[in-house]
């Protein structure tokens, strides 16, 4: 069955391998189509989230609290993350969507077809997920792409997780930790196993809920921040 998201261009396959893990992606405003992903990369920092490593809640797990304010309809009803598993899930194509609060850019793509994770769209969420702060890249865990996708299907989503914290170097959660003891030491965020995520148009109650049903990882609810910390560890909850 020919999917129009699985259209590979091998020109931009081309280019991310030519970052190598460590160079610095010089497009500004453009828009290319990969396999099961269009890829929109726009640079500038919103100065008004430049602060969010000065703000960090009280609580024994770390997360970047980055105030970014976003319009949250709360119209939907909770039992609504019981809807079905999308088709293709089933057919074994997992599909996810981003978009990075810090950095503006976008990023949809399948990472997993036929029982096989897909390299080069790995190491694409890899480079979104980056520390934005010191453009260092880390490996994401795969199971913690899993929970996502599984909070997407959950919840019926067709809308993008917006990107408020990905991996964090050491270099960068020592700096969050100086501003305060509540951001552990030794973070799920340092080995590309956390994320903290909102979607628009639906409020982070939701989202918890759906993690919460599924009972995987850590699902660490902030409703005055409006977002959800996600990770792969344990299942535990606060």
């Amino acid at each position: 069955m020919k999917i129009d998201e699985d259209i590979t261009i091998a020109s931009r396959r081309k280019f991310l391998k030519k970052l190598a893990y460590g160079s610095v992606l010089a497009l500004t405003g453009c828009g290319v189509e990969t396999a099961a992903v269009r890829h929109e990369v726009r640079y500038g920092h919103n100065h008004a989230h430049d602060q969010d490593h000065a703000r960090v809640h009280p609580h024994e797990h770390d997360l970047d609290h980055a105030r970014v304010h976003t319009r949250i309809h709360a119209h939907a009803h909770d039992h609504a993350y019981k809807q079905p598993i999308h088709t293709l899930a089933r057919q074994g194509y997992k599909t996810l969507s981003f978009e990075h609060t810090h950095t503006g850019e976008k990023l949809k793509l399948t990472y997993f077809e036929r029982g096989n994770y897909i390299k080069d769209a790995l190491q694409e969420i890899n480079y979104l997920l980056r520390d934005f702060r010191t453009d260092d890249i880390h490996p994401i865990d795969t199971a913690l792409l899993d929970q996502l996708f599984d909070v997407k299907q959950t919840l019926g989503l067709n809308k993008p997780f917006h990107i408020i914290s990905g991996y964090r170097s050491p270099f960068t959660n020592a700096q969050l930790h100086n501003h305060s003891h509540a951001v552990a030491k030794q973070s799920f965020h340092m080995q590309g196993r956390a994320i903290d995520i909102r979607v628009e148009g639906v409020s982070s109650k939701m989202i918890r809920n759906a993690a919460l049903n599924m009972a995987k990882g850590g699902v660490g609810y902030y409703p005055r921040d409006n977002f959800v910390h996600l990770d792969s560890g344990r299942f535990r909850t606060w």
